[in-house]
């Protein structure tokens, strides 16, 4: 191929194009951003009307059955919740919502520089180019890549990076966005969900449940198996359907305004070019860094949870999440140096960057305003109680089915997987042994649960900002997804009752 010579496209130095990075639509922001004050106003008033209640807890926070009681006397100010949105900084959540919202600057930053130095069209144009012939096996590589490091190493925030070169690899194959978000967003999360080692619900939950660590690993990895199966067919499946008419996708529309700035003959362009290719490695370099980082995460939490170290197992729970942060902001910067960029340039591309992220930061503090409510407000506990109660006397396959009911539910409220561990394994271990469930089959039950609707809510952060990314609407997300969920759904069903039928431990 004919090399181009950096004075034919720009100037040393100079931004050939001015690119919009994320450009995140501020009408999909105004369409959640109402769902989610909805939501708050509705946990608000939840808060006036329930009972609230409390179990105690041990040291470790996990709730102690037959503890609960009733709170008299106490109800969540009016006012309280009309700030929750600053109180919410003062929580225990707050650290969570900074990590969340500092992962959203990096992530606009970085690709703001890598958007318009070209480094996203070269990686397209050199995938593309590698996958041109079998370019259905490039989802299914993807997908397994992305279930991979999530089952087993439990990274789920970290996909948010991968977003945006999915979306321009999908579109660059002819595909839409939503095929690039079930490469990346939807595996890892899918990830998720056929848990085989991930640290932060296998590993916490048969902690809780007082079972040997990766104890059952068998029927996890069939679960693994059947979930892989089940998406790549359902995003090849979607992808052909695309390729054969457009305006099926509900991201059609949405898709017009970067359809073009992705299509083969646009990223085939910076392929000759020294600058790009040298950023491009820089940055890939940088990748594969991140990537070490989250298998360190995993090493450290298996060794540390294995051998009962606590502090191993802190380190290796951050190890990811920090070689991210350190590490795929170094690689966009690196890759703007290799390209030309110096002092004002560079920076002030990264900071347009993080301007681009801006209109999703009040999503993310309504979700950490709405916990907040919850937790203030003393009503899970009760609602805890209350499930408790009304599932104490039925048959095992019944019992399973409304735990997972119960934890989908409880995801609506509670994001965390491993908040929501501490605050139902202990109990529902109890129930599983008066019900003849054994404590192996709750632990995919929870798995699944979590998993799945870690997409599904719109108080699911990762997911917001995801779909923000590319401006997918709330509606139009729920269009496209509600088949893929009812699929996954029925493989859930299907595995509990049959962990309850071989009475699996």
């Amino acid at each position: 191929m004919k090399r181009v010579k950096a004075s034919e496209t720009a100037d040393a130095g100079q931004l050939p194009q001015q690119s919009e990075g994320l450009n995140i639509s501020k009408k999909t922001v105004l369409s959640i951003g109402a769902v989610l004050l909805i939501i708050l106003v509705f946990v608000g008033i939840l808060t006036q009307v329930v009972p609230r209640g409390e179990f105690q807890t041990d040291i470790n926070g996990s709730v102690i059955e037959g503890t609960y009681t009733q709170i008299d006397g106490y109800r969540l100010p009016v006012w309280k919740i009309i700030l929750s949105p600053v109180l919410a900084f003062t929580s225990s959540n707050a650290a969570t919502g900074a990590a969340i919202l500092a992962i959203l600057i990096l992530v606009g930053g970085t690709f703001l520089i890598l958007d318009r130095i070209g480094v996203l069209k070269y990686i397209m144009a050199v995938i593309v180019n590698k996958f041109r012939d079998k370019r259905f096996a490039l989802i299914a590589v993807m997908v397994f890549a992305g279930m991979f490091l999530s089952s087993a190493a439990g990274i789920l925030e970290e996909s948010v990076t991968l977003v945006p070169i999915c979306v321009a690899v999908s579109l660059a194959m002819g595909w839409d966005s939503l095929v690039g978000l079930g490469m990346s967003l939807v595996s890892i999360a899918f990830g998720f969900t056929a848990a085989t080692f991930n640290p932060f619900n296998v590993i916490t939950v048969q902690k809780l449940a007082g079972l040997e660590i990766f104890s059952g690993l068998w029927l996890r990895v069939l679960i693994f198996i059947a979930v892989y199966v089940s998406l790549t067919a359902f995003l090849i499946l979607y992808a052909k359907s695309i390729e054969k008419n457009p305006k099926k996708s509900p991201a059609y529309y949405s898709d017009r305004a970067i359809k073009d700035k992705y299509s083969m003959t646009e990223c085939e362009k910076v392929l000759g070019e020294d600058r790009v290719r040298k950023a491009s490695a820089a940055f890939v370099w940088c990748l594969v860094l991140v990537l070490a980082g989250v298998a360190a995460s995993f090493i450290l939490s298996f060794l540390g949870n294995a051998s009962g170290s606590e502090a191993m197992a802190a380190v290796g729970s951050c190890a990811s999440m920090g070689s991210m942060a350190v590490f795929f902001p170094a690689g966009g910067l690196l890759a703007g140096r290799f390209y030309g960029l110096k002092g004002k340039k560079l920076w002030g591309a990264f900071g347009k960057g993080v301007k681009t992220t801006l209109p999703i930061v009040p999503l993310i503090v309504f979700i950490l305003a709405i916990t907040y409510i919850l937790d203030a407000g003393k009503i899970m506990h009760t609602i805890l109680y209350y499930i408790d109660s009304a599932i104490k006397d039925i048959s095992p396959y019944w019992a399973i089915l409304l735990m997972f009911v119960f934890i989908a539910v409880l995801e609506f409220f509670v994001g965390s997987g491993t908040a929501k561990a501490f605050l139902v394994v202990p109990l529902m271990s109890m129930l599983c042994d008066l019900l003849g469930v054994t404590r192996q089959s709750m632990v995919i039950t929870f798995c699944m649960a979590d998993g799945f609707t870690n997409l599904l809510y719109p108080t699911s952060g990762i997911m917001i900002i995801a779909i923000g990314m590319v401006n997918v609407s709330y509606k139009n997300w729920l269009k496209w997804s509600w088949k893929l969920f009812v699929m996954e759904g029925t493989i859930a069903v299907a595995f509990m009752l049959l962990a309850v039928a071989i009475n699996y431990s």
